[in-house]
């Protein structure tokens, strides 16, 4: 039995994916009962308190993530628990490896109130050491992009990143300027941006799966969280892409992250950022 440099053998990774999608679909009926709903159904509010950036949260966030928690609870008390909208439960001492569920129920809840099919239900799988498998599901369009020691797939296709060495060919996603925290983190995006072939805004977690799916280059971007990006990690690495934080270091903490295609690419993308910032 093969097994991950973390740990976790990839026979119980396969198991945990196959649960994954247990969640993902249990989770589905809550969060399109939501999508496209009137200002009431939603249940909006701005986790921000009034300040900015706007954080939305809705119901649908809620009842995903109350579910899935439950559900994980139920079938494997040992594990620990990180989402978005209930915080941190740790996998039980001793526990060995010790998996931690990731979980974003709606990453891209602008997306979502907005009635934009950008959006995805992340579910990812800490051993303690890294994200090994990951789930992005968007269940308004039937995609299931999975991440794990088989690979990346779109419902059950093989996904492969595209060959693109050549900056001034790529092509650069970010969900928001504003994700950059100061001047230098807005100045290194900006270096690399003004060398691209093309740049585009929005997408959150779907810039990453279409990343994988071979259909743009680049994704660089701030201020995630650790849910933002866990489920995402093996997707892209599945596919033949590297994602780092802006050092080439593991990106699972979240913060600065910087995806690529091809790894060319992406080593003189990291040159440029730490040149800039």
């Amino acid at each position: 039995m093969s097994q991950s440099p973390a740990g976790l053998d990839d026979d119980r990774a396969r198991e945990y994916l196959r649960f994954a999608g247990t969640l993902a679909d249990a989770a589905k009926d809550i969060v399109l009962g939501h999508f496209r709903a009137n200002s009431a159904d939603l249940a909006l509010e701005d986790k921000s308190d009034g300040t900015r950036p706007f954080d939305p949260v809705t119901a649908a966030d809620r009842g995903a993530e109350e579910i899935m928690r439950r559900m994980i609870g139920e079938t494997y008390p040992d594990h620990g628990i990180l989402g978005e909208e209930f915080g941190n439960q740790p996998a039980a001492p001793g526990s060995t490896p010790p998996v931690t569920w990731v979980i974003d129920p709606i990453d891209g809840t602008k997306s979502f109130i907005s009635g934009v099919p950008t959006w995805g239900m992340l579910i990812g799988i800490n051993d303690g050491s890294r994200a090994v498998a990951g789930i992005m599901d968007q269940p308004y369009t039937g995609e299931r992009f999975i991440g794990g020691p088989d690979g990346a797939t779109l419902n059950g296709r093989p996904l492969h990143t595209r060959a693109c060495g050549d900056i001034s060919q790529a092509s650069l996603y970010c969900t928001d300027r504003s994700m950059f925290e100061d001047d230098r983190q807005l100045a290194a995006f900006d270096a690399v941006s003004s060398q691209v072939s093309y740049r585009r805004f929005g997408l959150d977690c779907y810039a990453y799966c279409m990343l994988a799916h071979g259909l743009i280059d680049l994704v660089i971007e701030g201020s995630l969280k650790p849910f933002d990006i866990q489920a995402l990690v093996p997707i892209v690495r599945g596919a033949g892409g590297v994602i780092t934080d802006w050092k080439g270091g593991p990106p699972e903490n979240g913060g600065l992250a910087v995806a690529a295609g091809d790894p060319a690419l992406h080593q003189h993308v990291l040159e440029i950022l730490n040149s800039a910032a």
